[in-house]
């Protein structure tokens, strides 16, 4: 089935985009709180406006990401203490349980123990479809509508200076350091210090895991950001894709317009939605697509992705996504990983055809990242409609690669 690029199709409305990330960025939408599911009514509500069967999924989950990284690193950091004192044993266990606990929670593992051990509270996925749903192809797109909170671990001021600084440096990096090494770090340290006998890896590894417990209870003190850019871009993105899939739709695909939330409590939203709908996706004919953080000045294709293990996005499918921009004349930059982790990891692992597209500014990160400043005014409305274009095309796109 080739592409038909005679057809015309609407354009996205940077005026319709701009009044949908207006209206969610005055709500306070942490996971699992009653802005988040504010922000899902209206979504799917947009969505049913468009003609679309839209539906919210409540699912369970836990709700944070500072939590269950800074309980697991003072669990390390006592077991620290312990083995100083010569219960090495008590150091071994405590150090490796919170390594393997955090590891699991970091890389998009599905199972996480001890997460779902903490309180558990409800978040709320949208679904909406559209296209036809008999298709033999199923095009997923993923956003999220909650919003995190701020911490200094995300100023910019270092990347700022980095690149204006050592710009040669940068030249020679395809992402950032993975700043999570450390969490995890201090527990192996722990762990390790523990066997081997020594009190300078254990001492090393308990001031190492003390700090990450000290840095995440600040975290839970600190305000919400409005989250303009990650994700309400995003969201945005879906609901002109919404109108556009539903004044000019695309034959021989059956697309899911997804806004999970929890997506800043480590991807829970989108973990809830992989156990209540991959078996009824085939991974041969399903293909997944993640909109984040699309409002900074340069629109970007996420070479891959990653907390601790970089997991790379399928070179083909990467290039289906180049092939769409150039369809589109939309610029899209290449040859940058992410160390940290998006709603896309989770389909990635479990093995569909994914690709992931987001932006950056002058400093190469995404703008305002998890930083008050992130507010609508703020956004490059230009690159959010290119992404809007671009991503329609993958959709018209896709199903030609998955029959391949």
């Amino acid at each position: 089935m080739g592409v038909d690029r005679s057809r015309s199709r609407p354009e996205p409305s940077q005026a319709e985009l701009r009044s949908a990330i207006e209206h969610l960025a005055a709500l306070e939408r942490p996971p699992c709180s009653d802005g988040e599911r504010q922000a899902a009514e209206w979504i799917a509500a947009r969505f049913r406006g468009h003609g679309l069967d839209a539906r919210i999924e409540e699912e369970q989950v836990h709700g944070t990401f500072f939590k269950p990284l800074g309980m697991l690193a003072g669990i390390a950091a006592l077991g620290g203490l312990a083995a100083l004192r010569g219960r090495r044993l008590v150091g071994t266990l405590a150090g490796g349980f919170a390594a393997a606990s955090m590891w699991e929670d970091l890389s998009g593992g599905r199972r996480r123990w001890f997460r779902r051990r903490l309180r558990q509270e409800p978040t709320w996925n949208v679904v909406a479809e559209a296209g036809d749903p008999e298709a033999e192809a199923t095009v997923v797109l993923l956003a999220h509508h909650d919003a995190a909170r701020t911490s200094f671990l995300f100023d910019q001021s270092g990347p700022r200076f980095v690149v204006t600084r050592m710009p040669w440096l940068i030249e020679r990096l395809d992402r950032w350091p993975p700043v999570m090494a450390l969490v995890v770090g201090g527990p192996l340290l722990v762990a390790a210090g523990a066997v081997a006998r020594s009190r300078r890896a254990i001492g090393t590894g308990t001031v190492l895991a003390a700090g990450t417990a000290a840095v995440m209870a600040d975290m839970a003190r600190q305000e919400v950001v409005p989250g303009a850019n990650d994700n309400l871009t995003a969201v945005a993105t879906l609901l002109e894709l919404a109108r556009m899939l539903s004044e000019s739709p695309v034959e021989g695909v059956r697309v899911l317009l997804v806004s999970t939330g929890a997506e800043e409590a480590n991807q829970e939203g989108i973990i809830a939605f992989a156990e209540r709908h991959f078996d009824s996706l085939p991974v041969d004919r399903t293909a997944f697509l993640c909109l984040e953080t699309l409002g900074s000045p340069e629109l970007l294709l996420i070479e891959g992705e990653g907390f601790l293990r970089m997991r790379d996005y399928p070179e083909d499918f990467k290039q289906l996504m180049v092939e769409a921009a150039e369809d589109e004349n939309v610029p899209l930059r290449r040859g940058l990983r992410l160390t940290f982790a998006t709603d896309g990891l989770i389909p990635l692992r479990a093995g569909y055809p994914t690709a992931a597209i987001g932006s950056l500014n002058e400093y190469l990160v995404p703008s305002n990242y998890h930083w008050p400043t992130d507010t609508p005014d703020r956004l490059e409305y230009d690159t959010v409609a290119s992404a809007v274009r671009l991503a329609y095309r993958a959709v018209q796109r896709i199903p030609e690669r998955l029959a391949a």
